[in-house]
């Protein structure tokens, strides 16, 4: 049985950072593209970040608004992903999600077989 689960949300201030795991258990993370989305109250679930294997190893690929501040990467001995998310702003409060898929939309939430259960982030002072 193949579970994501996500951890490390909570509240921080503007301009804190926050680290979040999703550890994955039933599939390995080597085998598939991994990805963050994330959804903010009433609104549709959007992406974040990617990372994807191609042949010269792993690429990073990030919504325009995060870049320079969200920082994707995978443990494969501990077949975890991590997002750190650096700079927050109130606008990043959202409960975030990790996915695991092989499809090759990395923007594209049909990409992604596999969900965590969610995380929630809040940035506020």
């Amino acid at each position: 049985q193949v579970q994501l689960v996500e951890s490390g949300g909570g509240l921080v201030q503007p301009g804190g950072s926050l680290r979040l795991s999703c550890a994955a258990s039933g599939l390995s993370l080597s085998d598939y593209h991994m990805g963050w989305f994330r959804q903010a109250p009433g609104k549709e679930r959007e992406f974040v970040a990617a990372l994807y294997w191609s042949w010269s190893g792993g690429r990073t690929y990030y919504k325009d608004s995060v870049k320079g501040r969200f920082t994707m990467s995978v443990d494969n001995a501990e077949n975890t992903m991590i997002l750190q998310m650096n700079s927050l702003k109130p606008e990043d409060t959202a409960v975030y999600y990790c996915a695991a898929g092989r499809g090759t939309a990395w923007t594209d939430l049909r990409s992604y077989e596999y969900w965590g259960q969610g995380t929630q982030v809040t940035v506020s002072s």
